[in-house]
């Protein structure tokens, strides 16, 4: 009789909940409207599946080759052939499969009145293998202020403020030729392959207009869309509002950029020092309307508030929702550091940058796709197990029941119960029990005293 291994339930349930995944949100289908198909040989979809559940397992393909424990019936020419097709349009998706994910399993959990949010930044997608790495390149890393090689990895995600969906991403090479390292291949503009690579030289601002459109396009939607100082600039945030979302943004300190402030062009420098402050233990320091925009401005709020980093520094939000109350600003913009922890989970815990050894640019896409996939596996999985909403109609009646006890009746309860046991167990007589009764209640609170014996209502 041939043993189980020990961690042979893991495993199961692992497949069983990938398995479920794909069932539910219909990833053939989505692989199929990207082009992710293939003429013969090993579907697209169990490919997938396999690079999907590979890190779960602790092994990569070659480690499960060298063990004898790789099961798959497809070799490892035909999964990277998968990795590095050009036809397959990651971008959409990933974003189409977010917004599945989103309107079926997340906004069913998630209030009405609650605001949903676009969250974009970026982070350093580092290469150690520039020189032959495709479009590997010197970028600025604007966290210690340095260049670094590798790319620029832009993502857009959605949030609601508990859950956090990735939706589609773009790394970004650098514009300026002199600071590319590896190779430039020359590509058709009209093919996909040639319009991923166009992206990667866009500037980011430019690029994260394309992930907004796509995101869209896709079928989600939300109120804010928030975004830190590196891409706060004027045309950025009317551009956004262009499209139907208002925007909440960090600014930044520049001389150059300035606002239509009492009449005039002002940075925000000198807006904030023509103003009077607010005293006191103020959740914020000031707040102005404004006008952003050349062209066509728009109005505005800036809210400043103090640096907790620099009790004599101070930071300044802008936003286009001028009805929406300080606070409130406040409150939203902080769903932003949602983006930071999805970075940090995605590098240390998914092996977003040390799995992935290939140095073709469309096989690093597909590989941050299929990471991105990974997340919101784990995404799903984790609200629907901490969101009680999600145990259904029983969690539903059992609410109603426990709503039908009162606090006052719930105590008297115990208190019935507390004196059975004294009379049961220790044998007191009424006497005894009256007494006991009458110096346990006086050494009460008045509201406990008061519950034990309401004082009837008068009609």
């Amino acid at each position: 009789m041939s043993s189980i291994p020990q961690n042979y339930s893991d495993e199961k349930a692992l497949v069983d909940c990938i398995q479920r995944f794909f069932s539910k949100h219909h990833i053939g289908k989505l692989l199929a409207k990207c082009n992710g198909t293939k003429e013969k040989g090993v579907s697209s979809v169990s490919l997938l599946k396999y690079k999907l559940g590979n890190i779960f397992v602790g092994r990569s393909m070659y480690l499960q080759q060298r063990t004898g424990s790789f099961k798959e019936g497809f070799s490892k020419n035909t999964f990277y052939r998968f990795l590095n097709s050009a036809k397959t349009n990651w971008l959409r998706f990933t974003s189409l499969l977010a917004a599945d994910v989103v309107n079926n399993d997340i906004k069913v959990l998630t209030d009405e009145k609650r605001k949903n949010v676009f969250i974009i930044d970026d982070s350093l997608f580092s290469r150690t293998s520039c020189k032959k790495t495709e479009l590997g390149s010197k970028v600025f890393d604007h966290t210690d202020m340095h260049f670094k090689k590798g790319f620029r990895m832009l993502t857009l995600s959605w949030s609601d403020g508990n859950t956090l969906i990735p939706v589609n991403s773009s790394l970004l090479a650098s514009a300026k030729d002199t600071n590319i390292i590896g190779p430039v291949k020359a590509s058709d503009g009209r093919t996909l392959a040639g319009k991923r690579r166009k992206l990667a030289r866009t500037k980011a601002p430019e690029a994260m207009m394309t992930l907004l459109d796509t995101a869209i396009a896709s079928g989600l939607d939300a109120g804010y869309v928030l975004f830190d100082s590196w891409f706060s600039n004027p045309a950025q945030i009317t551009a956004v509002k262009s499209k139907g979302m208002d925007v909440i943004a960090m600014l930044k300190k520049s001389s150059r950029i300035k606002y239509e402030y009492c009449g005039k062009m002002l940075n925000i420098k000198e807006i904030y020092s023509k103003n009077k402050k607010r005293r006191g233990r103020s959740k914020y320091l000031l707040s102005v309307d404004v006008m952003v925009g050349k062209e066509n401005p728009i109005p505005a709020k800036i809210v400043c508030v103090r640096n907790k980093a620099n009790r004599k520094d101070w930071l300044a939000f802008i936003c286009t929702d001028t009805s929406l109350p300080e606070e409130e600003i406040i409150r939203i913009y902080g769903k932003r550091w949602q983006i930071e922890v999805f970075f940090k989970t995605c590098k240390s815990m998914l092996n977003l940058i040390g799995e992935c050894h290939s140095i073709s640019y469309d096989a690093l896409t597909a590989h941050v796709a299929i990471v991105f996939t990974r997340y919101m596996l784990l995404a799903v999985e984790q609200r629907q197990s901490n969101d009680q909403r999600t145990l259904g109609e029983l969690f539903f009646f059992l609410v109603d029941e426990m709503a039908d006890i009162t606090f006052c009746h719930s105590l008297r309860i115990l208190m019935e119960a507390l004196m059975a046991s004294l009379q049961e167990i220790l044998k007191l007589s009424d006497e005894q029990l009256t007494a006991f009764t009458t110096d346990f209640e006086s050494r009460l609170p008045e509201y406990l005293r008061n519950a034990l014996h309401p004082t009837p209502q008068v009609a």
